[in-house]
């Protein structure tokens, strides 16, 4: 007890190193969940285009970076793109951190576009067939009929796909990204006879993320279920 005691007391002195973490955790969250969400939509939607070659390059996409390791994503980011002289706009974080979205954005839409496509292939093929047969093309059947429909049984999945995200954060740790596991081995170094705890701290600040996700999750596949 007194070891959790002596532990609390330092925390005030741990915590701006905590959320400094956190912070940076949540950006990575928030900016590369939005970049992820609006790729995953093109591909979704490469996926059931009438188009084969646009199905084709949907599937080869999504089949090809949901199938490499994030690390390896990450890798690329850091390694290729700088050699390829690509100019970025910076973060107050560095350029690193530049890097982390692309790598993060890139590893989460092809889940993104199949949690999307999960939900058109949810809504009845009548539906389109009846927008077709009153004139409307293709983009104008998918974005006015087919996506309010399946946008609620998209929700739920989604939001998995961004707690799966949240914790994928922790790798841009092992590339000079200052996020919040990155910080708790910051933290570990500075104050050694603390490593449980901070470890334990660590974990609650992820959960104050991710159970709140959770818990919108199954309030909407609720909701969901009571409408069908």
């Amino acid at each position: 007890m007194d070891y959790f005691i002596r532990y609390f007391s330092e925390l005030p002195d741990m915590w701006p190193l905590f959320l400094a973490g956190f912070i940076a955790t949540l950006q990575l969250l928030v900016i590369s969940g939005l970049i992820a969400f609006v790729i995953g939509l093109v591909v979704a939607a490469f996926r059931v285009s009438p188009l084969g070659v646009l199905r084709t390059s949907g599937a080869v996409y999504t089949e090809i970076v949901r199938n490499v390791p994030l690390t390896l994503i990450f890798v690329f980011t850091a390694v290729i793109l700088p050699t390829l002289g690509l100019t970025l706009i910076e973060f107050k974080e560095g350029k690193w951190f530049v890097y982390a979205i692309i790598a993060l954005s890139l590893y989460t839409s092809p889940f993104v576009a199949e949690a999307v496509r999960s939900g058109f292939n949810g809504v009845p093929i009548g539906q389109a067939e009846a927008a077709r047969s009153i004139g409307l093309k293709f983009g104008q059947t998918l974005s006015l009929v087919v996506m309010p429909q399946a946008l609620r049984m998209t929700i739920p999945p989604l939001i998995n796909v961004f707690i799966a995200l949240t914790k994928n954060t922790s790798v841009a740790g092992g590339f000079a990204v200052a996020e919040l596991f990155s910080k708790s081995g910051a933290l570990i170094e500075r104050w050694g006879n603390f490593p449980i705890p901070i470890l334990l701290t660590t974990a609650v600040l992820y959960l104050v993320i991710t159970v709140p996700l959770g818990q919108i999750a199954g309030y909407v596949e609720r909701k969901v279920a009571v409408v069908r």
